[in-house]
């Protein structure tokens, strides 16, 4: 089996494009977690058909489990055409429709969550459907990776 090693001699980390709409709540804390959580090994960037801006509601929830995105920015998938990537995962429904080809992609995956930025109600609610995607993205990460 061949390795590709970098010139610092460690295993190079596989790179993963996770792509959702705005590129503002699913996306944004996948691509947190699992660098957070697997950084050593993966490295994840986020994107989105129609980027717009990170949703204040996931920043707040992603700093309940020491996560800060605060300075993360929506990215248009358009910026990551070239690239060659070892992983593209969709997170919804609609980004998966519309996303374009990736020439460079290897595994291509999709796996839906729910889009919290969709719940009305209180803070309180608002604020518990985002935990409940973040934590089935959590799970999800953790089982597949």
């Amino acid at each position: 089996m061949v390795c590709d090693l970098p010139m610092n001699g460690y295993p190079k980390k596989q790179t993963v494009l996770i792509i959702c709409t705005h590129n503002s709540a699913r996306s944004q804390m996948a691509e947190a977690y699992l660098n957070n959580i697997k950084g050593n090994k993966y490295q994840a960037y986020s994107a989105g058909t129609e980027p717009s801006v990170v949703n204040p509601f996931a920043i707040r929830i992603m700093n309940e489990i020491g996560i800060d995105i605060s300075n993360n920015k929506s990215k248009h998938v358009n910026q990551f055409l070239d690239k060659e990537l070892d992983y593209i995962i969709t997170v919804c429904d609609t980004a998966k429709e519309t996303c374009p080809f990736f020439p460079y992609g290897k595994i291509i995956l999709h796996q839906s969550f729910p889009d919290p930025s969709q719940t009305s109600g209180t803070n309180e609610e608002i604020l518990s459907s985002f935990r409940k995607v973040r934590d089935s993205i959590i799970s999800w990460i953790d089982s597949y990776f």
